[in-house]
């Protein structure tokens, strides 16, 4: 991809306005993950060390524009932040009728971008006002870059210099990695609810991948395409057939969609549920499938020792219930004792990777949760599309 990096901008003495991704768990207005914030500091800190002064643009939540409301205020985030880099970080809420103007060394950040008027219809009237702002503009949110919106994409078009940030280079090397020449045998790993919601990327890695392991409700859809009974487990019985040609698209080129031979069943849904581990052809009317058993654990983390390069996205069982992530627990293992090349993207994979304690023995972790899908898929990101122009 060609498109210029913060590293090659002279930022000294410079207004940088830098579009992060800083969109974190709260619990009543206490941050529960803070990742997304430390992913964001070496554009940051960049910046600061080299004499820039740096607005921040940030979003939390999912707001109504024209409307803050108190649980989609940033001060949680610029105090968080504040404590990360040592310094009182205010929030420019007014910035359009006070210019925000940071010294060398210092950070501002603006109030939820997702409140502004014209924010998700890409306005170019707010894309310019953001513009005006800076002297460099950085898009350093790789988690937004799928959707063209003002403090995304139209600020790229206005904005005197426009570059891409230290971890948006590097998520974007990391994901070419993985699809454009990744080293064989390629293994994807794709759970979820439902087939619906990630049918195209399955769709993709049909095509791409030698190996494609479903966990979740979408491969109770995958073991009715096979014909077993899934008994009270969420499946969608109207995707068999997309089930069955996904199914047939990647045996044709000589790969496999490896599905569970057992599994871990309960009757009921809920943290003291009864963990029943049974084979797939003993599932019953009243089970709801939860996880995959230990036999197919072991399959799929022979399957997985085996590859070169690895994509997850998604856990393969409930890993929130304790008695339902062996599963899960198994297969992130396996990736961590890999040596092939792993990425692993996704709210519920990053939270299963925390949870089994593999962070540091994954090769890349994205934050990206919608972006890293379609990119996968190998679709036109539009924040990553204007940098390139």
């Amino acid at each position: 991809m060609n498109y210029s990096n913060l590293k090659d901008i002279d930022v000294a003495g410079k207004t940088v306005l830098i579009r992060v991704d800083m969109n974190v768990p709260l619990n009543d207005g206490v941050i529960t993950d803070d990742t997304r914030i430390r992913a964001s500091l070496p554009s940051i800190e960049y910046c600061l060390e080299r004499g820039a002064g740096v607005i921040l643009m940030v979003h939390l939540g999912r707001p109504k524009e024209g409307v803050l409301k108190p649980e989609d205020n940033v001060l949680p985030i610029a105090k968080r932040l504040s404590e990360l880099l040592d310094q009182n970080i205010e929030i420019a809420d007014n910035w359009r009728d006070v210019k925000p103007t940071p010294k060398a060394g210092q950070v501002v950040m603006l109030q939820n971008v997702r409140v502004n008027v014209g924010e998700k219809k890409n306005d170019p009237e707010l894309g310019q006002a953001y513009a005006a702002l800076c002297d460099v503009f950085v898009f350093d949110a790789f988690g937004a870059a799928h959707r063209a919106q003002a403090s995304t994409h139209a600020v790229a078009q206005f904005a005197p210099v426009a570059c891409a940030g230290l971890l948006l280079s590097a998520e974007l090397d990391a994901l070419s990695q993985a699809t454009e020449h990744p080293k064989p045998p390629v293994v994807a790993i794709v759970g979820g609810s439902k087939v619906s919601t990630k049918l195209t990327i399955l769709e993709s890695l049909s095509q791409k991948v030698d190996q494609l392991i479903v966990g979740g409700g979408i491969a109770n859809t995958f073991l009715m395409a096979k014909g077993h009974n899934v008994g009270k487990s969420l499946v969608e019985a109207d995707l068999v057939d997309e089930a069955k040609k996904i199914i047939a698209a990647i045996e044709a080129k000589g790969g496999s969609v490896p599905l569970p031979t057992d599994v871990v069943v309960a009757t009921s849904f809920s943290t003291d549920a009864q963990a029943i581990i049974k084979d797939i052809s003993e599932v019953g009317d009243d089970d709801m499938i939860l996880d995959i058993g230990p036999d197919s654990q072991q399959v799929l983390a022979g399957i997985i020792q085996g590859a070169g390069t690895v994509v997850w996205n998604g856990p393969v069982g409930v890993f929130e219930f304790d008695q339902f992530a062996a599963g899960s627990k198994a297969l992130a293992e396996a990736i961590a004792h890999s040596d092939a090349f792993s990425i692993a993207g996704g709210g519920d994979t990053l939270a299963a990777i925390a949870k089994f304690g593999v962070t540091d023995q994954i090769s890349y972790i994205s934050t990206g949760g919608g972006a890293f899908l379609e990119f996968l898929e190998g679709k036109e990101l539009p924040a990553v599309a204007v940098l390139q122009k």
